[in-house]
């Protein structure tokens, strides 16, 4: 089965998705936007060996692919509709090609994002590289830069979960929960929808919270003072792991794919699963304290070409 079986077996889908004029089969796709709104686009790859271990499964290599690029749509306030996949494969191993495309879709179809094209090549180790397409209305759009001094600082879900299920899944250590986690994260596209026009700024947590909300702070021009004893920790994380240790992946660990954002409080009342983490200041310091001590953190996280 040369790349074109391998296109027609496993990532040609039915057509009749929402905005689809021409998907798989031509040169390129064609798709309708909605009227009056903007796109948003993003991309992220996933190498074999640098973003997951190669003994991941397929499927959850495949629902990966297509997650973390829901979570930027979602911190940008998105409503996401269509993706290109580019695979490269080391071979064509059927069961494990099944297995990532049935991941892949999983995801998709919980979001309604319609394939609609990409590549598939054959490599050194396994690379997926997944483009999303989103829309939002101009006025909503959320962006990393507008942060002022005296909003809050809050964060969806819980922090540190994902950083340790890797750490368990790389040592053999079976956790469900903390594992899934990392396996298969959860996109915010329904909070980032009811965020769009509320929040100020808008960063989804990849590279660790600390990281993150830096690059976050740097847009605005702004800082920010946290207390990182109301970061929300999960009852998996405080079981399995010491109080040090749970801290330290939910201020450093990456791959949460939670949402952190800056609001006044009034404009994001009612919104479920968030968390207020800390106050936005005139900058440009970022101040970590407990129990009002200040904590030293490393705001590095996870960089390549580092």
């Amino acid at each position: 089965m040369d790349e074109f079986g391998i296109i027609r077996r496993f990532f040609t889908r039915e057509p009749g998705a929402a905005g689809v004029v021409v998907g798989i089969g031509d040169d390129g796709a064609v798709v309708e936007p909605t009227p009056g709104l903007q796109q948003v686009q993003v991309i992220d790859t996933l190498v074999e060996g640098v973003h997951f271990p190669s003994n991941m499964p397929a499927a959850d290599v495949g629902y990966r692919a297509v997650a973390v690029n829901l979570s930027d749509i979602a911190s940008m306030g998105a409503r996401p509709r269509w993706m290109t996949l580019a695979l490269t494969l080391r071979d064509k191993d059927e069961s494990w090609i099944e297995a990532f495309a049935n991941g892949l879709f999983d995801a998709a179809g919980e979001y309604d994002v319609a394939l609609i094209g990409g590549d598939t090549t054959r490599g050194d180790e396994v690379v997926a590289s997944v483009h999303i397409s989103g829309e939002v209305a101009a006025d909503d759009v959320l962006l990393r830069s507008g942060a002022r001094a005296g909003d809050m600082l809050y964060v969806t879900g819980t922090l540190g979960d994902a950083g340790a299920g890797l750490s368990l899944f790389e040592a053999g250590i079976p956790d469900e929960y903390l594992v899934t986690r990392f396996l298969k994260p959860a996109a915010r596209i329904h909070e980032g929808l009811l965020l769009a026009g509320r929040a100020r700024a808008a960063i989804d947590l990849s590279d660790g919270f600390v990281a993150d909300l830096r690059k976050l702070l740097d847009a605005g021009g702004v800082g920010a003072e946290i207390d990182v004893g109301k970061l929300p920790l999960s009852d998996a994380l405080c079981a399995r792991f010491t109080d040090e240790e749970a801290m330290a992946f939910a201020l450093t660990g990456g791959d949460d794919y939670e949402l952190c954002f800056a609001a006044q409080p009034d404009d994001v009342s009612g919104v479920a699963g968030i968390t207020a983490v800390g106050l936005v200041t005139d900058g440009p310091d970022l101040v970590c304290r407990r129990d009002g001590a200040v904590v030293d953190v490393d705001e590095g996280g996870y960089r390549h070409f580092r």
